[in-house]
């Protein structure tokens, strides 16, 4: 399986579990893997034959700038369940660091990988948390 890549996207969202945190917009950096077969678009050499990175970026970009979540670990699980569904991808690999987040640091954050499997156990779980 073939792979497209996007490396750091840089945005801004509201997240962290301080009181400031929760009031001001903070840069994230989030890079991307996801499954692909690009096979058949290199023979068509069209971009209807492949995954659109500028679409997933932007998707990506849209969402994480309207997100408030206090956790990387909850926003970086959130990306990659959303391209599970929206793109229909096999799998997803991600990270995403939060710059400046400790003292003394680059950054900080999380790396995950994520399938169809994770995504299905990820639907059951959020359906069954909205009945209780």
């Amino acid at each position: 399986m073939d792979t497209i890549f996007i490396t750091a996207l840089k945005t801004e969202a509201i997240i962290g579990i301080f009181d400031w945190e929760r009031q001001v917009k903070q840069t994230v950096i989030v890079d991307i893997e996801i499954s692909a077969d690009v096979a058949k678009a290199a023979l068509s050499d069209s971009i209807e034959d492949t995954l659109n990175y500028k679409r997933i970026a932007k998707r990506v970009l849209a969402f994480v700038e309207e997100s408030k979540f206090h956790l990387v670990e909850t926003l970086a699980q959130h990306i990659a369940m959303l391209l599970l569904d929206e793109f229909g991808v096999a799998w997803v690999s991600l990270s995403l660091s939060k710059p400046g987040a400790i003292r003394s640091s680059r950054d900080v954050g999380v790396k995950l990988r994520r399938d169809r499997d994770d995504l299905a156990k990820w639907q059951a779980r959020v359906a069954a948390a909205a009945k209780a």
